[in-house]
């Protein structure tokens, strides 16, 4: 995967038209899985839930964790080893007021992302979009940011997707590496209030993911919750503007790499004046078809969820 870094400033504060951007190391409290209290499964409605049900049937574990920032070291991270990674300097057609405009956001963003992808990540081959998903830090939002540590998919889910959306072509796939990737970025950057946080894959072991039923109004998919660890590393990239993007993985049938993830509050950023946070997310996957020599990438198609 490719990437290019640009040097900023490491200052506290670094200043721009609007406001400033805290930079560097922070603390905040994410909210972490608990599980039901009476052993049950846990299960969670992505809509309003049927009369008299919860929202979900889990409860949260809040914890503060200290909170990394990459910006100025965009290299040493890598969505192979770390199970996310980033882009910058990425153009795009998009203007800010075409976001609501469903029809040009499958259009062109649709072919942007998957151009992105054929060029960014070694041996992908096909690409497929499945969805995408706008938050604003609204009230009225019909999403907002999620704080909440989790992830997308998982084994189960990420194997019932390429069924559901692949048809025919699903049993040749599953045959062959396929990943879920969620590539991740801001509207209206740079990214101060509710910025997303992310844990290195390899700091948040297997025994601390949970799978949750995620009920939908015609199906039930399932994503994971992640319980508290004290030796996970957490991170964000300071002040992330409309060119760059973080990729986290969601799902990868090679070596089972994940990405947690959350929104977080930023103690600097709290009370009046700053702007809330708006980002657009997908999420893709790729299967191969053919074996290649030792040192070539193997061949990848995508399945992705915007």
């Amino acid at each position: 995967m490719s990437t290019t870094t640009q040097t900023e400033t490491q200052s506290k504060f670094a200043t721009t038209k609007d406001s400033p951007i805290p930079r560097g190391e922070t603390k905040s409290k994410l909210t972490f899985y608990a599980p039901p209290s009476d052993g049950s499964k846990p299960w969670n409605y992505v809509e309003a839930p049927p009369a008299g049900s919860p929202q979900r049937n889990f409860g949260e574990d809040e914890h503060e964790v200290t909170i990394t920032d990459i910006r100025g070291r965009e290299k040493d991270f890598d969505i192979n080893t770390n199970g996310f990674g980033v882009l910058q300097n990425v153009d795009s057609e998009m203007q800010y007021e075409q976001w609501n405009d469903d029809a040009r956001v499958k259009d062109v963003y649709y072919k942007e992302v998957e151009d992105l992808m054929m060029k960014n990540v070694p041996g992908a081959n096909r690409v497929f979009i499945f969805d995408h998903t706008i938050r604003r830090s609204d009230p009225n939002a019909h999403r907002a940011p999620v704080n909440r540590a989790h992830i997308d998919q998982t084994t189960a889910s990420a194997t019932a997707r390429v069924h559901h959306h692949m048809g025919s072509d699903a049993p040749a796939l599953l045959q062959t590496r396929f990943r879920l990737i969620n590539i991740w970025r801001p509207l209206n950057g740079p990214v101060v209030s509710k910025p997303l946080a992310y844990a290195d894959s390899r700091s948040v072991p297997d025994s601390d993911i949970v799978g949750v039923e995620h009920r939908y109004p015609d199906r039930t998919g399932e994503t994971a919750g992640v319980k508290y660890t004290e030796q996970g590393r957490w991170h964000y990239w300071s002040g992330m503007g409309n060119e760059e993007r973080i990729l986290l993985q969601c799902f990868d049938s090679k070596d089972g790499a994940r990405t947690p993830h959350s929104a977080f509050v930023d103690p600097r950023t709290e009370g009046e004046g700053w702007k809330g946070r708006e980002s657009i997310e997908p999420s893709p996957s790729f299967p191969s078809y053919k074996e290649l020599g030792p040192e070539e990438p193997q061949p990848q198609s995508l399945i992705a969820k915007l």
